[in-house]
């Protein structure tokens, strides 16, 4: 009997170290599809979703043309720009709210979608959308507003692609909307019994990079966020050499309208741009 037993033990152990392989493999072969989750197709026409938006197009420096939105601003002209960069699910429509509140404010906005998101070619990788960004920003400066007319607003996966972009093209100010402390502690946090650290391609060290950053820099957080854990959020608020403010929406949740594009959200952009430009 004991024998028995113990060669049971033994091929369960087998069969657990089996699975986990077989999930670490499936896992690390098609990991940016569960980074990366792009909408299907196109968006509208800018001017069905925003009034008065002008549709544009981007052009990487690896050759892919990414499309745009350029919304002006609304009533008193600020004489800045904001770029969106997007959190890692959905496309530029679904960021129109977020838009047309700072549009409303009198900041020019600069929607876009990344590679393989919004009807573009290509496919999403961490070096891919940072090139996306820099696009983005040269757009930007072709149309008159130089960096520090220029103001970046990461929401999530994108908090982590502006701080990218703020390395090397500090911005007037940065705004930064549930960031995560790096992908690889988001990837330990939901499989902790995986190699994470040894597998993952996309690592975006956000907090790491956003202690070299000297720019007035706003984290907001959502205390009842069930994506990016609160925790990581303070972290690299933290981690800023020149953090202007922590804001905390209590009860509120990653998806939440409040924290993405709601009104606590727009006033605490709008103190950072007055205290930054």
């Amino acid at each position: 009997m004991k024998r028995k037993r113990g060669r049971r033990a033994v091929i369960a152990v087998l069969v657990c170290a089996a699975l986990i392989l077989l999930l670490t493999g499936f896992l690390w072969a098609g990991q940016r599809s569960v980074i990366y989750l792009p909408s299907v197709g196109a968006p509208p026409p800018a001017a069905e979703v925003l009034p008065g938006a002008e549709a544009v197009r981007l052009t990487t420096e690896d050759g892919l043309g990414l499309g745009g939105w350029f919304v002006p601003p609304q009533g008193r002209d600020r004489e800045a720009a904001v770029l969106v960069t997007n959190g890692n699910a959905g496309d530029r429509e679904s960021r129109a709210p977020l838009a047309r509140a700072l549009a409303a404010e009198g900041f020019a906005v600069l929607l876009f979608d990344y590679r393989g998101y919004g009807g573009n070619e290509g496919s999403p990788s961490e070096e891919g959308l940072a090139a996306d960004a820099r696009a983005a920003a040269d757009h930007l400066a072709e149309r008159g507003f130089a960096a520090d007319r220029t103001l970046y607003f990461g929401e999530s996966l994108g908090a982590a692609v502006a701080t990218g972009l703020a390395v090397d093209r500090p911005p007037a100010a940065l705004f930064l909307r549930s960031p995560f402390s790096s992908l690889v502690d988001m990837g330990e946090r939901q499989y902790p019994f995986l190699p994470v650290r040894w597998m993952m391609w996309d690592r975006y060290p956000v907090a790491e990079q956003v202690a070299g950053i000297d720019v007035p820099t706003t984290v907001v957080i959502g205390d009842a966020d069930r994506v990016v854990p609160p925790e990581q959020s303070r972290e690299v608020a933290a981690a800023s050499p020149r953090l202007f403010e922590e804001v905390v929406l209590l009860g509120a949740g990653h998806n939440d309208a409040e924290l993405v594009h709601g009104p606590e959200v727009v006033e605490a952009f709008v103190r950072l741009a007055d205290h930054a430009l």
